[in-house]
């Protein structure tokens, strides 16, 4: 997420312009009716009066206690970044008005300016909106820059720094003296801006202490900025604080809350929030599970351009989950996100333009985009490169280039490429012949419980090949492990060597049901050496 600076509405107030003269006291502005001209008050020669009638009815009324000579006035004209800096607030007294609204002040909504005097925040930010001169409305003395104009000031310097780190130039964990002064500025601006109420303040100095930013890392200091700026219903600070829940960063760990805060932020339209709460309903997480639901979010969040979200929606299209199936559908929302770069969605289209789903078939579009996604490092995408160029679809075919993908995908732990690849070393189709690369390969696969390889893996054990010394123990290991998992071939190679006692105790029990269990599924040889294993009884 990136911080964010609330900018003034631009809309124009009937009224007079805000340079316009009028008297503090009946308001009527200078030059109408009988106030040809306005005298200031002599002690504080800010306010303003018509006649002397007025001037003695606002002393009475209020302008007695609110009157500061200029000696005592603050000055007027202060930097932005420090203009809420160094303020010494003065807390609102037992049932004192706001001078404005004249309703009482309440402790966490009171706006303290230099001058020493109190408001509700809410009407000094209103006071800001109205086209009238930008002063405190009992002395005159000129209000500071508010928080919005601070956090924007803020924001400029930060963006400054950022800019730097995005080119390499300097790093967050080592600024240089005079970027730290610089960053010290903005966090200076921001923290001020947030504790006079600006909600976007609040949510940039959650982002700095969440991603430790100019700051030491503090996800306890994150949570508790974002959550006064959620508080405020500051969309992408509910969001950041959904996913800190649901990740137990500096607050419990909670799928309720995380709930709670990501439907806020995702009701004010927050796509990456409504995202995560479509996942949150097909998961079933914090709340019962709903594909119809997470299906609408989805939809919310993709109409946004959310790549993800539109790539997850093909998906859904495709299998009707949560939405009647709708192939077209499926090409429509795959498309966009495809050509948003989303490898996932690019493999995808590659598989309904290969099937012809939602789309006339199309082998060589299919290979066009199932390319775009192994460019990016798709596993899956990558190995259905080997396909492409070992038949030349919309390429030159090339086994060089077929095993270089194949080789990818391996190295990436796609299972199927890692045997694959075992295969075209035995061949030399593409790649050198090499016994040890076979065995590596193949070994690899086998790790990750591919049968073919582990019962491959227990012939080279037992011939001693690809640079490993005969281990009947070791063969016998690998036969057990494809044989647990169904093969028939591992199954009667591991009646064979309980039969003779290779690499296991000798066994004819368990000879012969494994050998029954390769006979059962067709085996041939099993079913052949399941006579020549009658006599063991005899033995």
């Amino acid at each position: 997420m990136t911080p964010v600076v609330a900018m003034a509405e631009n809309k124009t107030k009937k009224g007079p312009a805000p340079n316009t003269k009028m008297c503090d006291n009946c308001l009527v502005p200078e030059g109408a009716g009988g106030a040809k001209r306005l005298s200031a008050c002599a002690r504080c020669g800010v306010v303003l009066y018509c006649s002397r009638d007025c001037q003695r009815e606002h002393w009475k009324a209020s302008h007695k206690q609110t009157c500061i000579a200029k000696a005592d006035r603050a000055p007027q004209q202060q930097d932005p970044l420090n203009a809420l800096k160094d303020q010494s607030p003065r807390a609102a007294a037992a049932g004192e008005q706001c001078s404005i609204c004249l309703d009482p002040l309440t402790d966490g909504s009171t706006y303290s300016l230099k001058c020493k005097h109190v408001f509700h925040a809410a009407c000094v930010a209103q006071l800001r909106k109205f086209g009238v001169k930008q002063v405190c409305p009992l002395c005159r003395t000129e209000l500071p820059a508010g928080p919005e104009k601070v956090n924007e000031e803020a924001f400029h310097r930060f963006r400054a720094i950022c800019q730097l780190v995005m080119q390499g130039e300097v790093s967050w964990s080592a600024l240089p003296p005079l970027l730290q002064l610089e960053m010290n500025g903005a966090f200076d601006g921001w923290k001020s801006a947030a504790e006079n109420g600006s909600a976007d303040a609040q949510y940039n100095l959650g982002l700095l202490y969440d991603e430790g930013l100019g700051v030491v890392q503090s996800f306890e200091t994150a949570a508790w900025w974002y959550q006064m700026a959620a508080d405020q219903g500051q969309a992408e600070a509910q969001y950041n604080l959904g996913a800190l829940y649901e990740k137990g960063l500096g607050v419990a760990l909670s799928d309720l809350e995380s709930l709670r805060w990501y439907r806020k932020a995702a009701e004010q339209g927050q796509a990456e929030a409504q995202y995560k709460l479509a996942h949150m309903y097909a998961a079933g997480r914090g709340l019962d599970k709903n594909h119809a639901e997470g299906a609408h979010w989805l939809k919310m969040a993709a109409e946004q351009g959310h790549a993800a979200a539109q790539g997850d929606l093909g998906h859904i299209y495709t299998g009707g989950l949560g939405v009647e199936q709708n192939f077209e559908l499926a090409v429509r929302w795959s498309k966009k996100a495809a050509d948003q770069g989303l490898a996932e969605a690019q493999y995808h289209l590659a598989a309904l333009y290969e099937k012809g789903l939602g789309v006339e078939k199309n082998i060589k579009e299919s290979a066009r985009w199932a390319r775009k996604a192994a460019d990016q490092g798709h596993v899956d995408a990558q190995f259905q490169m080997v396909a492409v160029f070992e038949n030349g679809i919309g390429v030159k075919k090339s086994m060089v280039e077929a095993a270089r993908w194949c080789k990818k995908a391996a190295e990436q732990g796609h299972v199927k490429a890692q045997f694959y690849l075992a295969a075209l070393h035995i061949q030399g189709r593409g790649v050198p012949t090499s016994e040890v690369e076979v065995v590596r390969w193949c070994k690899k696969a086998a790790e990750q419980g591919k049968v073919e390889a582990q019962c491959s893996l227990g012939d080279f054990y037992l011939d001693g090949k690809g640079g490993l010394m005969p281990n009947d123990k070791e063969a016998a290991r690998w036969y057990r492990k494809a044989a647990d998992q169904g093969s028939p071939i591992a199954q009667c190679k591991l009646g064979r060597m309980y039969f003779e006692g290779l690499g296991v105790a000798q066994n004819d029990a368990e000879s012969k049901r494994w050998v029954k269990k390769a006979a059962d599924q067709g085996d041939s040889e099993a079913q052949h050496l399941i006579e020549a294993l009658s006599w063991c009884k005899e033995r």
